[in-house]
């Protein structure tokens, strides 16, 4: 083992539980959808190293879909899984491991939305991804009326810069400050297309009015973060091995608080499950006034994060055989470990604690 093979192993911690009271469920074609999401990413020919599709080959993106989706209507949930892919595959290529600058990564960004702004027009340096989001673009015009097309376009647009602004910390001497962490990560995590097509997937419309209400901002927030956060803790290790990639919550949490990496993931896990709290609580306020649509885009988030988890848990990308061995109790556990109404001290979300109704 070399000396940077030892550090990294070092650096490993142990998987932890997750707190998440949200059953399971899973459409009955996962299995179906992941065959067609490979035939079509290979076809697109979104990486030519043989070594890159395999990994991404063992993704189960429809296994990710039929989780995070189960109440899907199976075409558009097919883009569904075909868009987690391309985007699992754009992460790899263009951000994590290839080292992209934030000017690189902004260019090939803008050439993505231009292809959603303008999905009939084909440009003349058109990457495989951005081909193949031109062709999924046209494809959603079969399932999306317009606002929704609009929605997913402008989540889309979060998503990219989110990704500019991750690169430049990657080129960083040091990781950012808390607070721009969470702020960064859930615009990166790839979490705003996704939420944006709960409707077309699902068939169902939320209004405008609605998504613009405070507490349901604030509840999609809070989906983006939760599997942000989720990620960190399942993926840390493989991003170490794979990538010497300290940009990590856990690290960020290490870093802020003088800490040891030992305790900053046993504070994250208190973090997390906080927000967990938060979002049950808030989930259940809003649904009790709310219309149809609202409801199904509410539950649609509450499975999101529970099928995010769920597919997470048996997924090869993120095994790392050298990583210490998972505390005997599972992947899941009963009680959060901070079930605290008060606000996390991170100035970005500390406004969604005061969208709850007081407690009289």
């Amino acid at each position: 083992m070399t000396r940077l093979s030892e550090q990294r192993t070092a650096q490993q911690l142990p998987a932890v539980p997750f707190y998440c009271p949200v059953p399971p469920a899973r459409h009955r074609s996962g299995k179906a959808l992941n065959e067609r999401t490979l035939r079509w990413m290979r076809h697109q020919r979104l990486d030519e190293d043989e070594r890159q599709l395999a990994r991404l080959a063992v993704c189960d993106f429809g296994g990710l879909a039929a989780a995070t989706m189960p109440y899907g209507r199976l075409e558009p949930l097919t883009l569904m899984a075909k868009l987690h892919a391309l985007l699992f595959s754009l992460d790899d290529a263009v951000c994590d491991e290839s080292g992209a600058t934030a000017d690189l990564l902004a260019q090939e960004t803008s050439r993505l939305m231009r292809a959603l702004e303008a999905p009939d027009v084909r440009g003349a340096d058109d990457s495989p991804h951005t081909a193949a989001l031109r062709r999924l673009r046209r494809e959603l015009e079969r399932y999306a009326t317009a606002r929704q097309l609009g929605r997913f376009t402008e989540a889309m647009r979060v998503y990219m810069s989110g990704l500019v602004w991750e690169a430049s910390w990657r080129r960083a001497p040091g990781l950012p400050s808390l607070d721009d962490y969470v702020t960064l990560w859930m615009r990166a995590i790839g979490m705003a297309p996704s939420t944006a097509m709960m409707e077309i997937v699902g068939g169902f419309t939320v209004s405008d009015d609605a998504l613009r209400d405070t507490r349901v901002r604030a509840l999609t927030e809070i989906t983006w973060t939760l599997v942000s956060w989720d990620n960190d803790l399942y993926s840390r290790n493989k991003e170490l091995a794979r990538a010497d990639d300290d940009l990590n919550l856990i690290d960020v949490v290490r870093q802020e608080q003088g800490c040891d990496t030992h305790q900053a993931l046993v504070r994250v896990v208190a973090m997390r499950d906080r927000v967990m709290v938060l979002f049950e609580r808030m989930a259940r306020e809003v649904t009790r006034e709310a219309d149809e649509g609202l409801r199904q885009y509410v539950r649609g988030l509450r499975q999101f994060v529970r099928g995010h988890l769920d597919w997470a848990s048996a997924c090869p990308r993120y095994a790392t055989p050298s990583a210490p061995r998972t505390p005997t109790g599972g992947w899941w556990k009963p009680a959060p470990a901070d079930d605290s109404t008060e606000p996390l001290p991170i100035p970005t979300i500390a406004w969604w604690w005061g969208q709850l109704a007081p407690v009289h």
